[in-house]
């Protein structure tokens, strides 16, 4: 079970105030982690870091056996993938379907005169499809709804073969129908055997899909609780994550929280 990630004492410091605050965390490439917390806990930023676009303030982040600040990352970003909303508002929306995905071989949004072998054309269609997307390969990006949308970034960042694989609240503002059509084919991306080491922020415990292995619970950038998902995703721990009474349940490999008054 190879590393893929490692904080170690990581701080990132903004304004006087630690938005992460001395995380430790470990990542192995069988892993499938949910980073859960309330708005403002670091989240984000653990994910920025994750992808090299973060540098700490201080601590260590190693990411795929380099470490960040001693690396150069133009070299390690093609090695992971990350699917987010501020992602898909820079793609161009009379792009086509097919375009955005191809184009991550080339780690650049929109096509301009790469020029691409067959090969990753018929990459590029397979990934569709595994998404259930190719249906929709020549439509424009700008005409799809948010969760065609939300597939296609997905599709994106799986097109390169990553070896950590980023999912910023992929499910966020979808309504409840595509939602649960995207958490199906996560969990069964998540659960299949040549998957790479993944990683998915949410608000939300519904929105954690099957196969995923383990939580990191996050508040004012400090854990609360980390490790194996059954263990560590208790009531008592959302209840101090984000700092309501919560009673959890579980049904099927789903969960579901609310307040207890």
């Amino acid at each position: 079970m190879p590393q893929v990630l490692e904080f170690s004492d990581v701080v990132v410091r903004r304004n006087a105030r630690n938005i992460v605050d001395h995380l430790n965390w470990t990542i192995n490439d069988d892993e499938r982690w949910v980073v859960l917390g309330p708005n403002g806990a670091g989240k984000t930023t653990v994910l920025q870091m994750a992808d090299t676009l973060l540098h700490p303030t201080s601590g260590v982040v190693t990411i795929l056996g380099e470490r960040l600040g001693r690396t150069d990352v133009f070299d390690l970003r093609p090695r992971i993938g990350f699917a987010s909303s501020a992602m898909a508002r820079r793609v161009p929306p009379e792009e086509t379907v097919l375009n955005v995905v191809l184009t991550a071989a080339y780690s650049v949004l929109g096509r301009w005169r790469e020029d691409y072998e067959d090969i990753d054309e018929r990459r590029a269609l397979r990934v569709l499809a595994e998404w259930k997307l190719d249906h929709l390969a020549d439509r424009t990006f700008g005409t799809l709804s948010d969760g065609e949308q939300k597939r296609v970034q997905i599709a994106r960042a799986v097109m390169t073969d990553p070896e950590l694989l980023l999912l910023d609240e992929p499910t966020a503002s979808l309504d409840l129908g595509a939602r649960e059509e995207l958490l199906i084919l996560l969990g069964g991306y998540a659960q299949a055997p040549t998957t790479p080491a993944m990683i998915m922020v949410t608000h939300h415990v519904e929105e954690i899909p099957l196969g995923f292995t383990h939580v990191l619970l996050l508040r004012d950038g400090r854990a609360v609780a980390s490790g194996p998902i059954r263990e560590t995703l208790t009531a008592e721990a959302l209840t101090e994550t984000f700092g309501v009474p919560i009673r959890l349940s579980e049904e099927g490999g789903r969960y579901a929280a609310r307040a207890t008054h």
